[in-house]
Parts: structure tokens; C-alpha cells; sequence
């Protein structure tokens, strides 16, 4: 049994070699993308010409892949550039080169400003990159790394890639990569080193020089020559030689300064901080062979002076402090607050002052006794006086968030009427227009219409300025709330004694500014026809020419006329003991609308009115018109003005038609609720032309619905018959029911359908109502459409291209955002962040000109040029010096650097009085300080081509980058040989220098990094 049973315990396990390996996967997902992007075959492009790795475009695509569960991502940069057709009709040679070992030797774009870090260290146009896919990931292990070097390495023989393929290992901070780039025979290793801390003798270009030789190992005696290419970075940092020209705000000027000057009629503008931090200054030696030059740890002929080329570029300060950013952050800050004014403040400042003394046992007397008539003093000082004292019932007489001399400024400056009372001691407002005429048309006052905010000389602007100060320099929202409850108790003063608000254009509100502005504009329509009928019924006023829209505009001969014709009011014809209201309705708008249901009112008898009746209303005859009947002549009427309506009335309008349905029920009551003021021109017109037809009112208030034609009659005469229109003869006309239902009214005698008291009110309720978010939400436009002006009057001054273009980015985004109501937080702060940047920009200019000496300089033409090299300076990422250290921009730059080291060599002066010597010696000593300070950075760039790895083998290029910073120290080495394909060798991959410098030298010893031997032996021994 036991014999039986030993078969069956056999396992035989077979292993299916056949299945791909995560590792085959990988390597097959990286052939695919290379692909998928048709960079398989042999690359091709034209030389590439000086520059054009800084001023050319980048472009990359993106993929993900992974190996097992680790996620990469492949990267594919690349120079866009035009291909012409010869690049696709040259014969290609057998033996060429692959096209990123071509670049290798071109020196037109070596240290470019603005690109990629391995364009920087390898020089290429095109490269793929292959890194792990999250930021926290890393490949930290040197077996993992060489896995991934070698998968690459079979990918680019398998797809015949030429474009070089790098992976980065280690942290992303330390943009530490590997990478390979084959071609027909030719392969090339890309190998990097990065440490921390450098041997002195690996500092300057001998030291370099040795371990280039070492690295290329080249078995020809004597060894080719090396080209080089230095640049010396040079910062400068202290700029306390020269004063920022930022002239600070003036906060006593603030309140007793001149009105409408800086304080209150203006925003301010400028850093208040230097926005230009460093200078970086780069000297280069773009073309130098070895010997030339002597470079080492004795003696250097790299004087920065003796440079051929000089760059320069600024470090701009992070986030500078600006006082139009500031004011605009500020103001912005309130559209977020909840309080409302009366929280705020206290109790509603608003309340009558007797409210709260009246006593319940004196209300029999309060109603018999005479009250007498308050007649207010028209002062500002007054009225100031009176609404502190309500605000002081609730808080202490201290803490009045503004004193009396700033809000009198304040108020003054937005009343200007007001100022004329304070000198002559009687009433002058009277005859105070209601607005300003404005000023020629032009694309910045016009600003308004497309930020809908208000017009520049408007009070609104004025408004919201003086706002936006007290917000910064008095009080905050405190200070908002106690100044914008001042306002409105300014509105109802002048409401209720029949003063016209200044700063305000005449006619009804204008539909294209902000609905705040909109409101005032409809309070001054309201005082207006206040006043008006009060002066009526005292009949000591003439009449007055408000003007007609639309009414006979269009009959032939009579245009002109016409305007004049019904121009006067019904109010100046009003009689002293009744009270008129005028039509609620736009006239112009039902005029147009047409009607298009109603009777036929052609010919009928009933249409016709009895002739005996007395004419009432008459303005004056409509030129050689009779009517059609009586054959008397026509007379226009006077009529009811139309209705001034706000945005906000317009809508809640639309709404209420829109609720009745599309009903034919719906519809006859809607066009009733539209035809108000067309009943009442009805009624006008019927009482001024006694035995009229429908016919008569439309040749005078439509002449377009009346068609005249020459016809023959009986006797054969040539006469001119007309009818009414065909919309006019719909059935169930509406303006056919108007006219049987309109009777002979004039106008002083109709009811009034628009109630000024009424809207008055309401306006004043609104504002009273206005939290100081509210407010400066209504007042944000204004404040946006100010500093755009503002901006554009600076940059003017400066004159720079970049600024321009901004700007008018800057006004195309705020027409789109600020043209709805209520627009959205993240926009307008896209805005104002916008606005902060072209203030920053402006400033960098002022910094760098007056650094430069731009306006000092005599000369024209150094002038202009130093004006362009400033230009250049904000817009591009590095600027050339023409002339280098001998042009006139470097030789202010040179200044600059020794202004800076003499500053610097200076002691303190307790450390000055310590010293011994004589005053000779100290002079030797200041004289020895250097016009350069050290250089923070060291780069150098060293190409050679040889044949490796034999004497007989074929010469490829051989390129090492190196830069030295402080704390930082990198070789980035383009390593080439002639070869076959393969599994990736062991890298030269050194990795960052750990705290035991013996371990890091024994990992770049099993790593087969042997040529670098000396040099970390030379680590271990510091």
C-alpha cells in the first residue's frame, strides 16, 4: 500500500515560459507610446538658429504607463518648429549622426534663460522623460534604476528611436535623471552627478578640465582640443544707494487738503516697497579653446569685465505691497460682511428725534395744538450736526467712527452745491442744475457703459471713491456705514425740500450704469416734477420743454417742429388746488409696440366726437394738419410724460406680464397694463380736438399707420384719400377699444399714473435699507472702472507695450463679468488680481528707470536706449547688455556692483574706532575691495570629439556641463561610443552626497564608477 501511494504524491509542475513578465510589459507599453507619437526611425530638422531655444515654443504631450502597480508617466518636450520640405526629400546617409549628437556641437543656444532643465544641461531640441507618476514617489534604489535604464535601452533598439529617453530617479527636488540615445552604431549615455558639498580644486575650469579628460578616457595622444563655454553669475542685492521713487500718501493731506485732489477725488497708485529685489548679472565666454585662458585656485583671467557678452535679468520682490491693490482688496473684503448699518452703528439714525421722548399723555394736546412748520437751514454743517446727535443718543460722543472735519470734507466734496449756503447764508440750491454736461465723447469716459458702473464725473463715482478711502484710512466698515447713512440723510433732505442731487445727468435713469445710480437718477426725476408742480400751482415759474420721442416723428415736413411741438408739461397747466400724476409707461415703447388686435376704426360715426364740446389742453396747432371731419385745424395736446423706470422696475415688470399667461384672457389684460399712457394721449388729444376720429390720432401719434394715396374723383381731380393701416384694421384693436373707451380729459385733469411721492419713497426706503456689503457690491463696478483709469493714466506715463495689451485684457474681462448683475466672487478677484499685476509692472518700470538713471540721462539716444533695455527687462526672462561692460547700460550696471561692494567694505563705525593702523593703511585696504562680489554661480559647458572606445573607432561628440551654486553642485556628462546594442551597462550615477562620504564613495565604486575616483576620494578627505 505504501508502494501504491507513492506515484500519486508526485507533483509535476510545469512553467509556462511563454507568459510576458511584468518587466516585457513595461517595456512594451514604452515601444508602444514612442509609436503611438511616430518618434520611431531617424529624426530630422534644421540647424537651429541662436535663440531660438528661449524665444521658440515648447510643447509636450503627455501618457501614463506603469510597471506592475507602480504608475509612471511619459513626457514628450519638444521645440515646435517649422518643417520645410527639404527636411523630407534630403537623402539620408548612412553613417549620419542621430540629430541630438548634432546639436551637441552647436553652441548658438548654450545657457538658455527660459527652458527645461535638461535643455539647459544637454542642449536639446526634443527629448522623452520617463518619471513616476505621483509627486511622493521616487525610484531610490540603484537596482530599480538600472531595470528601468536597461528597459529603455531595449525599447529604443526595438522601435529605432533616436530621440534620447531619460528616467528620473531619486526625489523630484533633485532633478537627478539618466538617460540613453541611440543611433546607427552610436550610442550615447546620459550621466549625472549632484552633490552637496565640492572639493576646492573642482571649483575652477582646471579641475573641470581633468575630469573631463578622465571621463572620455580618449586613447589618442595628444588629446583633441576642448572647447568651452563660462558664465559667471553675478547678484546684486543692495540697492540702499538709491531711493524708492515711491512718494508715500500724504495722510494729513487726507483731510485738509484740497477737495476733489488726491484724497477723495482720486485712488493711489505705486508699490510701497521695492518690487525689484536682485540683479542677476551673467558674463560669459561663449567661445573659448583650451589654453587660452587660465582658470584655478592661484590665478583667473575670468574678470568679469573683460566679458564679451553680458546678460542681465531681474528677480522681481513676491507679492509687493501696492495701494491700489490694497484699496481694491480692501473694498472687496466688504461685499463679504453681514452687518447691516444699523448693527453697525446702533439704532437707525433714521428715526424722527421726538420718537423717542413722546409721551402718550400729550397726544390729545399734539393733535389740537398748532405744530409749527421746522424750516431747516440748508447747511452740511447742519445736517451733520442732526444726524450725529441721533447717532450720539446711542453711542458715546467719542466713538463716532468719522469726526466732523472729515465728513464735512467728505460731503462737501460730493455736494459741491452745498459749499455756496456755508459762504453766503441762503438758500442757493435752488438753481443748482441737476447734472453735469458731459465731457466729449471719448473711449475712457465711455468706460461706464461697458463696466455698467457710472459715469467718471458722476456722484456715484464720487461716491464710491470717497468710499473706498474711508474703508483704508478711516474706520473701516464703521466708518462706510456711518458716511453712507450721512448720504441718504442727504437724499431725503433734498427730496423733501425739493433740491436737486448734483453730479447727475438729466432725463431718465440711464439703463447702462449701476442700479445704485440708476436709483439717484430716479430720485432726481421725482424732485424734479416735485418741484415743477409745486411751482405750478404758485405759477411762478415758466413752462417748461421736456420733449417728445416718437410722437408724429415721422410724418413728412414736420420733424423738427414736432420736437417743440409737444414739449410742454401738463404740470405748468395744472391747477393750483389739484394734484396730478403722470402715466407710468414708456410712451415710446407702446407707441412701437403696435397693437396688432382691435376693431377696424376706419370710417365709423362712432369713432367721431361731439364737436360741441369746449377744447381743453391745447399745446399749439401740428403745422397744416386739419381734421379729417370738422375740417378745424389739429391741435397738439399736452400730454403726461412718459414713466422714468430702473432696471429693477423693468424686471419686476416683465414678471408680473409674464404671470398672465399666454391665455387669450392673459394676453387682452396685458396689452390693457401696457396701453395706460396710450389712453391717456387719447384722452389728451380728444379734449384738445373735439369732434376727432381715431384717424386724426394716428396721423399725429402714428403717422406711419396712416397710408395716404393720390386717387381721381367724380370730377376727375387728383385728390389725396388715406386709410388706416392694415394691423390697424385687425379685428378686436386694441388701439381701437382704447379710443372708444378714452374720453375727453386733458391732462391736468387725469389721474396721475406716475407717483413721484410714491417712487420717491421707495428709492429712499431702498437705500436706507442698504447693508454696506450691499453697497459695495452696487459700488464694486465704479471702484473697477476707476482703477482701470487709473492704470491706464500711469501707464501713459511709462509707456510700455506689454502694460497696453494687459489693459485691454483687463477691460474685455470685466465687460463680460461685470455686464450681469451680482457676478461671481472668484471673477472679480480674477480681476483685481489682474489689476495688481499691471500695478507691480508699472512700478518694476519706475524702480528700473530710476536704478538706470532713464531720466537723467542727457543724451537722446542713450536715453531711448536705455528706455528699451528697461522695456526689455519686464517682459523678457533675460535681457542682453549691448556692449557688455563698456556700453552705457553696463557701465551702470558696473556702477551699480561697486556702489554695492563699497557699501559692503564699509565697517560699523564702533568696529572702525577698534582698529589700529594708520589712516594709510586703511586707505590700502578700502582701495584692495573688488568692483565684483564673488560669483554665486559658476557654469561651464566643455565639448571635445573623439573616437571611443579604440583609437580606430568612429569620433563622436563628448559634452559636460557643470554648475556650481553655493550649496549646490551638479555634472550633467553627454557620454558617447561607438557600439553594439545592449542590456544597459552600470551607470555613472552618483547619487546625493549622504553624511558617511565613505559609503556614497563605495556605492560610485560598485556602480562601476571609476572615473570619478579622484574626486571622491578628494570628498573624504575634506
Amino acid at each position: 500500500m505504501a508502494a501504491d501511494s507513492e506515484p500519486e504524491s508526485e507533483v509535476f509542475e510545469i512553467t509556462d515560459f511563454t507568459t510576458a513578465s511584468e518587466w516585457e510589459r513595461f517595456i512594451s507599453k514604452v515601444e508602444e507610446v514612442l509609436n503611438d507619437w511616430k518618434l520611431i526611425g531617424i529624426s530630422s530638422g534644421k540647424p537651429l538658429e541662436k535663440g531660438v531655444y528661449t524665444t521658440g515654443a515648447w510643447e509636450e504631450k503627455s501618457d501614463e504607463i506603469s510597471f506592475a502597480d507602480f504608475r509612471f508617466s511619459i513626457t514628450h518636450h519638444y521645440l515646435v518648429q517649422e518643417r520645410s520640405d527639404k527636411d523630407g526629400k534630403e537623402e539620408l546617409v548612412e553613417d549620419a549622426l542621430p540629430l541630438p549628437m548634432q546639436d551637441l556641437l552647436c553652441m548658438n543656444n548654450d545657457f538658455p534663460p527660459r527652458a527645461h532643465c535638461l535643455v539647459r544641461w544637454y542642449g536639446l531640441r526634443e527629448f522623452v522623460v520617463i518619471a513616476p507618476a505621483a509627486n511622493n514617489d521616487a525610484v531610490l534604489s540603484e537596482s530599480k534604476c538600472n531595470l528601468l535604464l536597461s528597459s529603455i535601452s531595449i525599447a529604443l533598439g526595438n522601435t529605432g528611436c533616436q530621440i534620447p529617453l531619460f528616467v528620473q530617479i531619486h526625489h523630484k527636488w533633485r532633478r537627478m535623471y539618466v538617460g540613453e540615445c541611440q543611433g546607427p552604431g552610436v550610442r550615447t549615455d546620459f550621466e549625472m552627478v549632484h552633490l552637496r558639498k565640492v572639493p576646492n580644486q573642482y571649483i575652477h575650469l582646471s579641475g573641470l578640465l581633468d575630469i573631463f579628460k578622465s571621463k572620455i578616457g580618449c586613447p589618442l595622444t595628444p588629446l583633441p582640443p576642448v572647447n568651452m563655454a563660462i558664465r559667471l553669475t553675478y547678484v546684486l542685492q543692495d540697492w540702499q544707494q538709491y531711493f524708492w521713487p515711491q512718494q508715500p500718501p500724504d495722510i494729513d493731506a487726507l483731510v485738509g487738503g484740497e477737495v476733489g485732489g488726491l484724497e477723495f477725488g482720486k485712488l493711489p497708485f505705486g508699490a510701497c516697497e521695492d518690487p525689484i529685489s536682485e540683479l542677476h548679472l551673467a558674463t560669459t565666454w561663449p567661445h573659448l579653446t583650451e589654453g587660452i585662458i587660465v582658470d584655478n585656485d592661484v590665478y583667473s583671467d575670468l574678470d568679469p569685465i573683460q566679458a564679451p557678452q553680458w546678460s542681465v535679468r531681474v528677480r522681481k520682490a513676491d507679492n509687493p505691497q501696492c495701494l491700489l491693490g490694497d484699496f481694491l482688496a480692501e473694498f472687496f473684503k466688504l461685499c463679504r460682511r453681514k452687518e447691516s448699518t444699523d448693527e453697525i452703528l446702533g439704532r437707525s439714525a433714521f428715526e424722527e428725534e421726538g420718537k423717542e421722548v413722546a409721551d402718550i399723555t400729550h397726544a390729545l394736546s399734539k393733535l389740537t395744538e398748532p405744530a409749527p412748520v421746522p424750516i431747516h437751514k440748508l447747511s452740511v454743517t447742519n445736517m451733520v450736526h442732526s444726524a450725529k446727535k441721533k447717532i450720539r443718543k446711542h453711542r458715546g460722543i467719542d466713538e463716532s467712527p468719522l469726526n466732523n472735519e472729515v465728513l464735512n470734507t467728505i460731503l462737501l466734496f460730493l455736494f459741491p452745491d452745498a459749499a455756496d449756503k456755508l459762504a453766503d447764508g441762503f438758500e442757493s440750491r435752488t438753481s443748482t442744475p441737476a447734472g453735469n454736461n458731459p465731457p466729449p465723447e471719448n473711449e475712457d469716459y465711455n468706460l461706464f457703459s461697458q463696466f455698467k458702473s457710472a459715469p467718471s464725473d458722476s456722484l456715484t463715482y464720487k461716491l464710491a471713491l470717497c468710499l473706498c478711502m474711508i474703508n483704508f484710512y478711516h474706520g473701516g466698515v464703521k466708518g462706510v456705514a456711518h458716511l453712507w447713512q450721512e448720504f441718504v440723510l442727504e437724499m431725503r433732505y433734498r427730496w423733501e425740500n425739493n433740491y436737486l442731487v448734483p453730479g447727475l445727468a438729466n432725463g431718465p435713469p440711464d439703463l447702462r450704469c449701476c442700479l445704485l445710480h440708476q436709483k439717484l437718477q430716479m430720485l432726481n426725476c421725482c424732485i424734479e416734477r416735485k418741484k415743477a408742480r409745486d411751482e405750478g400751482k404758485r405759477g411762478s415759474v415758466s413752462d417748461r420743454s421736456p420733449g417728445d420721442t416718437g410722437k408724429g416723428a415721422d410724418h413728412s415736413g414736420d420733424n423738427a417742429d414736432k420736437e417743440k411741438e409737444v414739449g410742454k408739461s401738463w404740470e405748468s397747466w395744472s391747477d393750483s388746488e389739484e394734484e396730478f400724476f403722470e402715466c407710468l409707461s414708456d410712451t415710446e415703447d407702446l407707441k412701437g409696440n403696435g397693437q396688432e388686435n382691435g376693431k377696424k376704426g376706419g370710417a365709423k360715426e362712432g369713432n367721431k366726437e361731439p364737436v360741441n364740446l369746449k377744447p381743453e389742453g391745447r399745446l399749439h396747432p401740428h403745422g397744416k394738419l386739419t381734421l379729417l371731419h370738422p375740417g378745424e385745424p389739429l391741435y397738439i395736446p399736452i400730454t403726461q410724460e412718459p414713466a422714468p423706470m430702473t432696471e429693477d422696475l423693468l424686471e419686476e415688470q416683465s414678471k408680473v406680464l409674464a404671470k398672465l399667461g399666454t391665455s387669450a384672457e392673459g394676453a387682452h389684460l396685458r396689452a390693457r397694463m401696457q396701453s395706460a399712457c396710450l389712453l391717456s394721449d387719447m384722452e389728451s388729444f380728444k379734449a384738445a380736438n373735439p369732434g376727432c376720429c381715431l384717424e386724426d390720432f394716428v396721423r399725429w401719434y402714428s403717422p406711419r399707420d396712416y397710408i395716404e394715396e393720390e386717387v381721381v374723383d367724380e370730377k376727375g381731380n387728383i385728390v389725396i384719400k388715406g386709410e388706416l393701416s392694415a394691423r390697424m384694421k385687425i379685428p378686436s384693436n386694441m388701439w381701437v377699444e382704447a379710443w372708444e373707451t378714452a374720453k375727453p380729459v386733458p391732462a391736468r385733469r387725469q389721474k396721475r399714473l406716475f407717483d413721484d411721492t410714491r417712487e420717491a419713497e421707495k428709492v429712499l426706503h431702498y437705500l436706507a435699507v442698504q447693508k454696506p456689503a450691499d453697497l459695495a457690491r452696487h459700488l464694486l463696478p465704479c471702484i473697477i472702472h476707476a482703477a482701470v483709469l487709473k492704470v491706464k493714466e500711469e501707464e501713459a506715463l511709462e509707456d510700455i507695450s506689454s502694460v497696453k495689451k494687459i489693459i485691454k485684457q483687463i477691460i474685455s474681462h470685466s465687460s463680460k463679468v461685470l455686464r450681469f448683475p451680482n457676478p461671481e466672487d472668484k471673477k472679480m478677484e480674477e480681476i483685481i488680481a489682474q489689476i495688481m499685476s499691471v500695478e507691480a509692472i508699472i512700478a518694476r518700470a519706475r524702480s528700473l528707470k530710476a536704478k538706470f538713471g532713464v531720466e537723467k540721462c542727457e543724451n537722446k539716444e542713450e536715453k531711448e536706449d536705455l528706455q528699451r533695455f528697461v522695456n526689455c527687462l519686464l517682459d523678457q526672462p533675460e535681457v542682453s547688455v549691448i556692449g557688455a561692460g563698456r556700453g552705457p547700460a553696463g557701465s551702470i550696471i558696473h556702477k551699480l556692483f561697486v556702489n554695492a561692494q563699497r557699501v559692503s567694505a564699509v565697517p560699523p563705525l564702533d568696529e572702525e574706532l577698534r582698529r589700529s593702523g594708520s589712516s594709510e593703511e586703511r586707505r590700502l585696504n578700502a582701495g584692495a575691495v573688488s568692483d565684483f562680489p564673488p560669483p554665486t554661480g559658476r557654469e561651464v559647458i566643455l565639448r571635445t570629439t573623439v573616437p571611443r572606445p579604440a583609437p580606430y573607432s568612429k569620433p563622436l561628440p563628448q559634452r559636460m556641463y557643470s554648475v556650481l551654486t553655493k550649496e549646490d553642485f551638479r555634472l550633467a556628462v553627454w557620454d558617447g561610443e561607438a557600439g553594439s546594442r545592449g542590456l544597459r551597462r552600470n551607470p555613472m550615477t552618483v547619487f546625493y552626497c549622504p553624511t558617511s562620504t565613505s559609503m556614497a564613495w563605495e556605492r560610485a565604486r560598485v556602480s562601476g564608477c571609476t572615473v570619478l575616483t579622484s574626486l571622491w576620494q578628494s570628498v573624504h578627505n575634506v
